[in-house]
Protein backbone atom coordinates (compact mmCIF):
# COMPACT_ATOMS: atom_id res chain seq x y z
CA UNK A 1 0.00 0.00 0.00
CA UNK A 2 2.67 2.20 0.84
CA UNK A 3 3.87 2.10 -3.22
CA UNK A 4 0.83 4.14 -3.94
CA UNK A 5 2.09 7.16 -1.97
CA UNK A 6 5.66 6.88 -3.48
CA UNK A 7 4.53 7.14 -6.86
CA UNK A 8 5.76 10.66 -8.44
CA UNK A 9 2.53 12.85 -9.92
CA UNK A 10 3.07 14.94 -13.00
CA UNK A 11 1.49 18.08 -12.09
CA UNK A 12 0.46 20.29 -14.76
CA UNK A 13 2.04 23.82 -15.06
CA UNK A 14 -0.28 26.97 -14.83
CA UNK A 15 1.65 28.00 -18.29
CA UNK A 16 0.60 24.61 -20.02
CA UNK A 17 -2.25 24.62 -22.10
CA UNK A 18 -4.91 22.02 -21.53
CA UNK A 19 -5.96 20.58 -25.42
CA UNK A 20 -9.35 19.64 -25.86
CA UNK A 21 -10.31 16.40 -28.23
CA UNK A 22 -12.49 17.31 -30.90
CA UNK A 23 -15.32 15.23 -29.42
CA UNK A 24 -15.03 17.96 -26.34
CA UNK A 25 -15.77 20.66 -28.71
CA UNK A 26 -18.21 18.92 -31.24
CA UNK A 27 -20.57 17.29 -29.10
CA UNK A 28 -21.82 20.20 -27.12
CA UNK A 29 -21.72 22.35 -30.30
CA UNK A 30 -23.91 19.76 -32.22
CA UNK A 31 -26.57 19.57 -29.67
CA UNK A 32 -26.30 23.18 -28.74
CA UNK A 33 -27.38 23.29 -32.52
CA UNK A 34 -29.77 20.85 -32.35
CA UNK A 35 -32.04 22.44 -29.69
CA UNK A 36 -31.31 25.99 -30.68
CA UNK A 37 -32.82 25.17 -34.23
CA UNK A 38 -35.14 23.30 -32.33
CA UNK A 39 -36.60 26.39 -30.50
CA UNK A 40 -36.63 28.51 -33.45
CA UNK A 41 -38.49 26.09 -35.03
CA UNK A 42 -41.13 26.01 -32.03
CA UNK A 43 -41.41 29.71 -32.16
CA UNK A 44 -41.94 29.60 -36.01
CA UNK A 45 -45.14 27.51 -35.93
CA UNK A 46 -46.43 29.78 -33.50
CA UNK A 47 -46.38 32.48 -36.22
CA UNK A 48 -47.63 30.04 -39.07
CA UNK A 49 -44.54 29.72 -40.78
CA UNK A 50 -43.42 33.21 -41.23
CA UNK A 51 -39.48 33.26 -40.21
CA UNK A 52 -38.60 36.41 -37.84
CA UNK A 53 -35.23 37.60 -36.83
CA UNK A 54 -36.34 37.41 -32.97
CA UNK A 55 -37.23 33.34 -33.52
CA UNK A 56 -33.24 33.21 -35.00
CA UNK A 57 -32.34 35.27 -32.17
CA UNK A 58 -34.15 33.14 -29.45
CA UNK A 59 -32.36 29.92 -31.49
CA UNK A 60 -28.44 31.26 -31.35
CA UNK A 61 -28.82 32.43 -27.80
CA UNK A 62 -30.51 28.92 -26.96
CA UNK A 63 -28.22 27.03 -28.76
CA UNK A 64 -24.98 29.35 -26.91
CA UNK A 65 -26.27 28.80 -23.62
CA UNK A 66 -26.63 25.09 -23.99
CA UNK A 67 -23.27 24.36 -25.86
CA UNK A 68 -21.44 26.77 -22.96
CA UNK A 69 -23.40 24.58 -19.92
CA UNK A 70 -22.61 21.20 -21.46
CA UNK A 71 -19.29 22.01 -22.48
CA UNK A 72 -18.73 23.30 -18.51
CA UNK A 73 -19.83 20.21 -17.39
CA UNK A 74 -17.93 18.07 -19.21
CA UNK A 75 -15.40 19.99 -17.97
CA UNK A 76 -15.96 19.46 -14.88
CA UNK A 77 -17.66 15.83 -14.63
CA UNK A 78 -14.61 13.88 -13.77
CA UNK A 79 -13.87 15.70 -10.67
CA UNK A 80 -17.49 14.90 -9.59
CA UNK A 81 -18.59 11.93 -7.82
CA UNK A 82 -20.91 9.86 -9.63
CA UNK A 83 -24.20 10.71 -7.88
CA UNK A 84 -23.59 14.64 -8.24
CA UNK A 85 -22.43 13.96 -12.46
CA UNK A 86 -25.34 11.76 -12.87
CA UNK A 87 -28.04 14.67 -11.13
CA UNK A 88 -25.85 17.54 -13.14
CA UNK A 89 -26.77 15.92 -16.08
CA UNK A 90 -30.15 15.06 -15.46
CA UNK A 91 -30.72 18.49 -14.22
CA UNK A 92 -29.61 20.08 -17.69
CA UNK A 93 -31.46 17.91 -20.13
CA UNK A 94 -34.41 18.50 -17.99
CA UNK A 95 -34.32 21.99 -17.99
CA UNK A 96 -33.61 22.13 -21.93
CA UNK A 97 -36.49 19.63 -22.12
CA UNK A 98 -38.86 21.74 -19.72
CA UNK A 99 -37.81 25.03 -21.71
CA UNK A 100 -38.88 23.52 -24.96
CA UNK A 101 -41.84 22.29 -23.58
CA UNK A 102 -42.62 25.86 -22.57
CA UNK A 103 -41.72 27.24 -26.06
CA UNK A 104 -44.37 24.54 -27.59
CA UNK A 105 -46.99 26.45 -25.46
CA UNK A 106 -47.06 24.10 -22.79
CA UNK A 107 -48.48 25.24 -18.89
CA UNK A 108 -45.73 25.91 -16.33
CA UNK A 109 -46.65 22.77 -14.29
CA UNK A 110 -46.50 20.55 -17.73
CA UNK A 111 -42.98 21.74 -18.59
CA UNK A 112 -42.36 21.64 -15.03
CA UNK A 113 -43.46 17.60 -15.00
CA UNK A 114 -42.17 17.09 -17.74
CA UNK A 115 -39.03 18.62 -17.01
CA UNK A 116 -38.78 16.73 -13.54
CA UNK A 117 -39.81 13.69 -15.23
CA UNK A 118 -37.07 13.37 -18.03
CA UNK A 119 -34.10 14.66 -15.63
CA UNK A 120 -34.91 11.91 -13.36
CA UNK A 121 -34.53 9.26 -15.84
CA UNK A 122 -31.49 10.96 -17.38
CA UNK A 123 -30.34 10.90 -13.82
CA UNK A 124 -31.06 7.46 -13.35
CA UNK A 125 -29.22 6.20 -16.56
CA UNK A 126 -26.53 8.56 -16.26
CA UNK A 127 -25.70 6.84 -12.78
CA UNK A 128 -26.43 3.50 -13.78
CA UNK A 129 -23.80 4.03 -16.55
CA UNK A 130 -21.26 5.57 -14.24
CA UNK A 131 -21.75 3.54 -11.51
CA UNK A 132 -21.47 0.14 -13.31
CA UNK A 133 -17.83 1.48 -15.25
CA UNK A 134 -16.22 2.70 -12.08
Amino acid sequence: MAAHAAMPHRRRRSTERQHHSPTAWALPVALGLVIGIWAAFIKRAENDGVATGGQWVLGVITAVVLAALLFALMRVQHALPRELRALAYGALSGATVGFLTSLAGGSVLRAAGIGVAVGAGVAAMTFYFYYTRE
